[in-house]
């Protein structure tokens, strides 16, 4: 049966409130997950705060560009933002046929690329092994970056502007990666890792 067009100005109230709602609380997530106060999101993104409070209450309806403003502050698409927080579960398969690997020019190291594409402008991962005595030599990364480097077996070390630690099955390495850093398999043992770069951390001094 069809809405009766008496009827359809409230239908489409009712779903002007339910996108409005689904947009301030992913304003407000992602807001928090970047550890943003009001005040920080309205500097970065021209918003004024009250604006920004009231959409996080769900009181106001933004325009479209508004809205822009906040993702590019935010980082993330207008699609993301517009998108309905409340998306469906989903479970993706990668086989290891699928799995692109970076190997070292030593040839010893690899490093299969395990991240996920949509994360891989600010968020990159990969399952490191590596024969004894393989070496990784990296450029910086962008200003701010920080890559985590947790042992499973064997040990490694990490170099950065001269200054070297080494980490063993279970231990973490975090390391600013903004300038030319060196991973190496130390020992006689065959090493894996896990190693995570935020390519857009908080800016470091």
């Amino acid at each position: 049966m069809g809405i009766e067009i008496k009827d359809k100005p409230r239908e489409l109230e009712s779903g002007a409130q339910i996108i409005s709602g689904n947009l301030g609380k992913t304003i407000q997530r992602l807001r928090k997950a970047y550890n943003l106060s009001l005040s920080e999101l309205a500097e970065q993104s021209g918003v004024a705060k009250s604006i920004i409070s009231q959409i996080e209450r769900n009181e106001t309806n933004p325009t479209l560009a508004t809205i822009w403003r906040l993702s590019q502050a935010l980082d993330v698409s207008i699609e993301r933002v517009l998108s309905d927080a409340e998306e469906e579960a989903f479970i993706e398969k990668s086989t290891k046929a699928d799995t692109p690997i970076l190997v070292s020019e030593d040839g010893k190291m690899r490093l299969a690329i395990v991240g996920w594409i949509k994360t891989v402008e600010w968020l990159q991962w990969y399952a490191v092994t590596s024969e004894p005595g393989g070496q990784l030599e990296s450029e910086g990364h962008q200003r701010g970056s920080v890559e985590c480097l947790s042992v499973a077996s064997g040990e490694f070390e990490v170099e950065v502007s001269g200054v070297t630690q080494r980490a063993k099955a279970g231990e973490t390495l975090r390391y600013r990666c903004d300038r030319p850093h060196t991973v190496r398999c130390v020992g006689n043992q065959q090493g894996e890792a896990s190693m995570v770069c935020i390519l857009k951390a908080a800016v470091m001094e």
